[in-house]
């Protein structure tokens, strides 16, 4: 079989000869590379990270580009490296403590969890667990992206291990996942390309750790260290578009109040990230090409010689997907996504069917779904079924003495017409079969209870809407700000030592670290959605207002009565609209050109449920690229969304990780694309949970994850019937 990387060198020899003629035209937009600097692109500055043994960390030369200097058991601690002055942290601490939490964010760190003996950095690329701390000495070339406003800031590392090999190019693309930073692919991308001798481009994708204090207008730089907006200059990652008499004025009113770049950039940064993604890979070539350029080899790496593998994990996986769509000149030859968000552009033509039975309206986009849920979870989180006895994190609303609380949504829903039932256990029912009707499925009823109240619902009907609608920090649509907060939930300042940290320990999120999602009109004063009372009801129901509001902004309709939004209401159209486009701008199209793709998702993911995004892609691509397509999907049963939420208790005895899967998808293309290995059929992996009492569940074994396979049984074959996607229970 030829294999892509052959067809490649085939005209890399035709274009050899020709390249010292055309190198000085080439621009480094097109299919091929060449030693000019990207277009939007500015370098700045590469640094050797030479450490092969475990060390501080404090300086580049402690430091490697995988783990930063701490190995195997330093990321694996309990807790991170301290700072020498806490409040002025170096930004070589910065990147740090930035890889400890990103790589510890995304995956489980626990040895019973089975990191150091089923993945990390101790084990090689060919899966053999050793007992080295798995330190990799290289080189990392860091880069931003601006569209000449200055307010784009999309950062860049591109890290190049002393192992590459320059007869054997390859390179893996990580954009991060959820809103993290640079390294928020450091635990995925760059550990499974690094170990393989891969230049890793890693980004953010206009995400990133953009914290600004409203109060004293701070920011974070390029490299993590905190200063004022005028100090940072044109080093400074995000700043709220605002001038300082504005600012005055809003802090008067909404004192103490934050702004995330994500959120409130007003760029909609989310439209981007297909074609941000292939920036980094350019910008990849290019560090490859100016570093091993010769008189001879002017442009020794370039498209048609380089595997280009793009590969993350959730709203990563979004980006190499889009980017697999936009990718017009054939930079990218493969793409591996878990766990993606991706949103088909229409919800017609296309079908799932989950043992034979049709599953209603797939296809939501996450915004709408998200919105919904966090208008009905907590409720539905009391309903019989969905009820447990445990003390745990996955029963975290009894833990932390929420169900009161979730009652008052279920009694404020029913007053509004919004759920029907007699009862609590009525009412939360009816809450539970809304949202298995939009998306979720039973796996995901005790799922409810800890989604909701770890906040994922909440942060995100907050974030997602302000940044698709491109709204200001001044906005405070539907009455929310962000601001970090007190036990009463009312917002403080936040302290001097998390601010001057947040680079390494933020996410980019409003997860309370230290941006909380605070809810304006709470009665009695301004409170985090933990606590916030809705005006129209006068009860402690987690904000339902605010809920129903931001719902209404997703829909264009008030989600009580129905009727459509006006100039006058609150939200108003114009709000509203301004969202459904920027949501229209981050549909996709389901194409991706016939690249080789494996999507690799957990049966159990509540946060980006699969009827409405893996299985539904899958369908849409099948039905638009047709027999073309090389799309693969490895449905994991017993996986959810969050590998760091194993850790957990509840979640540990109930689940198993996911990301062995990413690896085992990794090794697949990888394979495919360097020797014509066929790609893995489509099928469900069913996995064993490890079980035991939730915070002490065994170790997890190496049976408890069997790997996907060659040729599946037939019970675990995913196929089609006629347009639907088919997969089996």
């Amino acid at each position: 079989m030829t294999t892509k990387l052959q067809q490649k060198k085939v005209l890399a020899i035709a274009t050899t000869a020709l390249v010292g003629v055309v190198v000085a035209g080439c621009g480094g937009g097109g299919n091929d590379a060449s030693n000019d600097l990207p277009t939007g692109i500015k370098q700045l500055g590469t640094t050797v990270y030479p450490a092969i043994a475990v060390g501080t960390g404090a300086t580049a030369a402690t430091q490697d580009l995988l783990t930063a200097g701490m190995g195997r058991t330093g990321l694996g601690a309990a807790a991170p490296p301290a700072y020498a002055d806490p409040l002025n942290p170096t930004a070589l601490e910065l990147r740090r403590n930035a890889i400890f939490s990103n790589y510890r964010g995304i995956l489980d760190p626990s040895v019973n969890g089975g990191y150091g003996r089923l993945y990390g950095p101790n084990i090689t690329a060919a899966g053999v667990v050793t007992a080295n701390e798995g330190l990799i000495p290289g080189r990392e070339s860091i880069a931003v992206l601006d569209d000449g406003t200055g307010r784009k800031q999309v950062v860049i590392a591109v890290q190049v291990p002393d192992s590459f090999d320059k007869t054997k190019p390859c390179v893996v693309v990580g954009p991060s996942s959820g809103s993290r930073g640079v390294y928020g692919a450091v635990g995925t991308a760059s550990e499974w390309g690094l170990k393989n001798g891969c230049a890793v481009a890693l980004t953010d994708a206009g995400k990133g750790i953009g914290l600004y204090d409203m109060t004293d207008d701070t920011v974070n730089r390029i490299d993590g260290v905190r200063a004022t907006r005028a100090a940072a200059g044109a080093l400074n990652f995000f700043a709220a578009n605002v001038t300082d008499a504005a600012r005055s004025a809003y802090n008067t009113l909404f004192p103490n109040r934050l702004a995330l770049k994500h959120m409130h950039s007003q760029q909609n940064p989310e439209k981007d990230w297909g074609n941000d993604t292939l920036a980094a890979t350019r910008y990849a070539m290019y560090v490859l090409n100016s570093r091993y350029s010769t008189l001879e080899v002017p442009v020794p790496f370039t498209s048609f010689n380089t595997i280009v593998i793009a590969a993350s994990a959730s709203n990563g996986g979004t980006a190499i997907v889009r980017a697999a769509e936009q990718d017009t000149t054939g930079l990218i030859d493969g793409v591996v996504a878990a766990e993606p968000n991706v949103q088909p552009s229409t919800a017609t033509g296309y079908g799932v069917q989950v043992g034979g039975v049709a599953v209603p309206n797939p296809g939501r986009a996450m915004v709408d779904y998200t919105t919904y849920g966090n208008i009905y979870q907590p409720c539905a989180a009391m309903a019989t079924s969905a009820t447990m006895a445990e003390t745990s994190i996955y029963n975290y609303m009894t833990l932390t003495a929420m169900n009161a609380r979730a009652i008052e949504r279920c009694n404020s829903l029913a007053a509004k017409g919004m759920v029907s039932g007699v009862d609590t256990a009525a009412r939360a029912q009816d809450a539970l079969n809304k949202l298995r009707a939009y998306g979720w499925t039973a796996d995901n009823d005790t799922m409810h209870n800890a989604h909701y109240a770890l906040g994922n619902g909440p942060i995100l009907a907050a974030m997602y809407p302000v940044s698709y609608g491109r709204f200001a920090v001044t906005d405070n649509v539907c009455n929310t700000s962000l601001a970090q907060v007190d036990a009463t939930g009312a917002p403080v300042p936040v302290t001097p030592a998390t601010k001057a940290q947040i680079f390494a320990v933020g996410n980019g999120t409003s997860n309370g670290t230290p941006a909380n999602v605070v809810y304006n009109d709470s009665v009695g004063g301004a409170r985090g959605w933990q606590l916030a009372k809705s005006p129209s009801t006068g009860t402690a129901d987690f904000g339902l207002d605010n809920a129903l509001c931001q719902r209404a902004l997703v829909t264009g309709t008030d989600p009580v009565t129905g009727s459509a939004l006006t100039a006058t209401t609150t939200p108003t159209l114009a709000q509203s609209t301004a969202v459904r486009a920027g949501m229209a701008e981050v549909l996709f199209n389901g194409n991706v050109r016939a690249k080789p793709v494996i999507i690799v998702a957990g049966r159990s993911d509540a946060l980006i449920p699969v009827n409405n995004a893996a299985r539904a892609y899958v369908a849409y691509n099948r039905v638009t690229e047709g027999a073309s397509t090389r799309l693969r999907y490895v449905e994991v049963v017993n996986a959810q969304h969050f590998d760091a939420f194993l850790t957990f208790s509840g979640f540990d005895s109930r689940f198993v990780p996911l990301h062995p899967y990413f690896v085992q998808a990794m090794d697949a293309m990888y394979a495919h694309l360097k020797n014509g290995t066929a790609l893995p059929p489509s099928q469900v992996v069913r996995t064993t949970p490890r079980g035991g009492l939730p915070g002490a569940a065994p170790a997890i074994a190496a049976s408890n994850v069997p790997p996907f396979s060659s040729t599946p049984a037939a019970g675990n074959v995913i196929s089609f019937a006629g347009t639907s996607l088919s997969v089996p229970n």
